[in-house]
């Protein structure tokens, strides 16, 4: 199994889709990666890391144009593969629900169904045994309101949750972002034991200390979307010492590599210039400008054997013998098992969310004894009707108040989904459906078979009008 992108450009036209607006992100972006490797993809902020990692998962928006070939294999992608897994920086999980809850329900609606529960478990234990999660794996995620695992903790299981399917390729968006120094080597160490295992691993990493640059094997350097450097990352420092730009000895080579080719410290220093707090260049230790040592930069690597030999290994890779791989579109779990699992975790994690379920409870049981106590015993007559009347309306106050606390529910329920339908995990109509359906058992919104209007298939929302017939028969009498 090898991943290669060929020429890749990526070009972002604006919200019209007008040409004279769009942006080059990317620009003539060519390499490889191999089996047992883990690739480092560096750059500084805005050069197209993000970019060029969504053009190999296949998560760009539909106003962005990619030409360039993406090969696995010996086999153009044009699909989001079951091959291809992506972590993206945000972790997005249901903080209610525990570590082994979150890979299992994760495991049930991935994994293929004809696998049995026993099977599903094992592949889970195996998941967190991997990831080092052994010790929490009981313990709640926690959210806002309830403090759960550490933030190294988090990435681990975003990378797990990916792994479940053993994907040939994983592609990660900042694993170490937000983390010291100690969880972040312990990441990397992670993503190499994963690598090791015959795995293609790319992710890319803003500003890695010494030791963990030491972790990768390869090395993709962008700067405003243009390859400065591809090869082994050992070889790094060398090609930048021949460009004429060698890393001094005390200096962290990833914080060399950012101060040659990030362009925003040119801006920095014009700044401090104009204010008179510094008369320095931007590295002043260079004696050149930023934008000089990257376009020297650019062209050393353009001339050089390096990228000579990845254009020829490129060729001879994609000429190899093509396998066969399996591609599939949508999830490998059926309709009625999404269903059941995703009815199951909304229930278990309203229920455990005591703002949002068990407070609402107890404001409806005040709410109905209240009610029950103004309203005792108000008659039939005809002075009834407008009790009734403000009844009703006292009753739907408090019904619409208390629902707009469900609106932290239902935002979390939607980050998680979008983050799971963009891969293709789940199918909307299931998530949907398991979401509402557990959230109008209780609201009495249901109407009985009786009820419904004879040619309710002509209007098809009239079974959930509770308010509407409610106000009818109050009219009525």
């Amino acid at each position: 199994m090898v991943m290669i992108w060929e020429d890749i450009t990526v070009e972002c036209r604006d919200s019209y889709g007008r040409e004279h607006g769009k942006k080059k992100l990317l620009n003539g972006v060519s390499g490889f990666a191999e089996p047992s490797r883990i690739m480092a993809l560096i750059g500084p902020s805005g050069c197209g890391k993000t970019t060029f990692l969504h053009s190999l998962s296949g998560k760009l928006a539909a106003n962005v144009v990619v030409s360039g070939n993406i090969v696995i294999n010996g086999k153009k992608q044009s699909l989001y593969s079951r091959e291809v897994s992506y972590v993206a920086q945000e972790e997005l999980f249901l903080g209610t629900l525990t570590v082994k809850e979150t890979l299992t329900y994760s495991a049930n609606m991935r994994l293929p169904s004809k696998m049995t529960k026993e099977e599903i478990n094992k592949v889970v234990e195996e998941t967190i045994m991997e990831m080092g999660l052994g010790d929490c794996e009981n313990t709640r995620i926690g959210n806002w309101h309830c403090r759960g695992i550490s933030t190294g903790e988090k990435k681990r299981l975003s990378i797990g949750l990916e792994i479940l399917t053993q994907p040939y390729v994983l592609l990660l968006d900042e694993p170490t972002s937000g983390l010291d120094s100690a969880s972040a080597f312990y990441v990397i160490q992670a993503l190499c034991h994963i690598a090791r295992n015959g795995k293609i691993v790319i992710c890319s990493i803003h500003q890695p200390s010494s030791e963990i640059f030491n972790l990768f094997d390869d090395l993709l350097l962008l700067s405003s979307g243009e390859t400065v450097y591809f090869g082994e990352a050992k070889m790094a420092l060398k090609f930048f010492a021949d460009a004429g730009f060698p890393c001094p000895t005390r200096r962290n080579p990833s914080d060399h590599f950012l101060l040659c080719i990030n362009l925003d410290f040119d801006l920095i220093t014009e700044v401090l210039e104009r204010t008179q707090l510094s008369s320095a260049t931007s590295n002043s230790t260079l004696g050149m400008r930023t934008s000089e040592i990257r376009r020297k930069l650019i062209g050393s690597y353009k001339s050089s054997k390096l990228m000579i030999n990845a254009r020829k290994k490129i060729q001879q890779l994609k000429h190899n013998e093509e396998q066969e791989i399996k591609r599939y579109i949508g999830s490998t779990t059926t309709w009625r098992k999404q269903l059941c699992t995703l009815t199951k975790r909304s229930f278990l994690n309203m229920t455990r969310d005591i703002g949002y379920y068990w407070l609402r409870i107890v404001f409806y049981m005040l709410v109905g004894i209240t009610i029950g106590t103004l309203f005792f015993h108000i008659g039939t007559g005809n002075n009834s009707i407008l009790a009734r009347g403000k009844c009703v309306s006292f009753i739907y106050g408090f019904m619409i108040c208390l629902s707009c606390g469900g609106l932290p529910f239902f935002i979390e329920e939607l980050k998680v989904f979008y983050a799971s339908v963009v891969p293709n995990v789940l199918m909307g109509l299931g998530t949907g459906t398991g979401v509402i359906i557990f959230m109008m058992m209780p609201s009495q919104i249901f109407r009985s078979l009786p009820d419904i209007p004879k040619f309710f298939w002509r209007y098809p929302m009239s079974y959930l009008s509770f308010a509407a017939w409610a106000v009818q028969v109050q009219v009525q009498r």
